[in-house]
């Protein structure tokens, strides 16, 4: 299974949570007489959805059994999972976020860079969060950059553009004794 929201709070009194989806595909994961799950005491739980309307890009989902703002409070921050069968297929070059992750990652001249631990994204580019030594690297999800993707071999190849990698690493910290730049 893989995540596609998580409840964010209870709505109103009858019974409905806001969904912070995980999805570029809200309006049809989110849609009624569909289903999710959830952990809930050790067990996985299945939500059906009933009723849904958007605001502000964000589901508003009344689920099946849950009618009460006590029912939906228990689902407060609740991961909100679908087989990973029940994804929709994409166009050639596009990925889901779950199978990049994990991917090892490195560039044209064979430097490894790090694995990719987490895919972020807003307003349509999407960025892989690398693992890179102590720290970690953002990399732009553009053919410019990511010039191959491979989820099945686990292997993404980047060209990045001077400075990327370092970008967002930790800097060096000063030895003990440095002065510095004192004036």
């Amino acid at each position: 299974m893989v995540s596609v929201g998580r409840v964010a709070r209870p709505h109103g009194n009858r019974g409905r949570v806001i969904i912070d989806p995980d999805t570029d595909f809200a309006d049809t994961r989110f849609a009624p007489g569909k289903v999710v799950y959830h952990r809930a005491h050790g067990e996985t739980a299945r939500l059906t959805i009933t009723d849904v309307r958007f605001h502000r890009d964000r589901p508003i989902v009344g689920f099946d059994g849950v009618e009460t703002i006590s029912a939906a409070e228990t689902l407060a921050r609740a991961e909100l999972r679908a087989p990973v069968s029940d994804l929709p297929a994409l166009p050639p070059g596009r990925f889901h976020h779950h199978e990049l992750v994990g991917c090892r990652v490195e560039t044209t001249g064979g430097l490894l860079v790090g694995t990719v631990r987490d895919v972020e994204g807003s307003e349509g580019v999407d960025r892989l969060i690398v693992g890179a030594g102590v720290g970690e690297v953002q990399v732009p999800v553009v053919d410019a950059i990511c010039v191959e993707i491979d989820p099945v071999s686990r292997r993404i190849v980047v060209d990045p553009p001077e400075g990327l990698l370092e970008l967002n690493l930790p800097a060096p910290r000063d030895r003990a004794g440095d002065a510095g730049d004192a004036e």
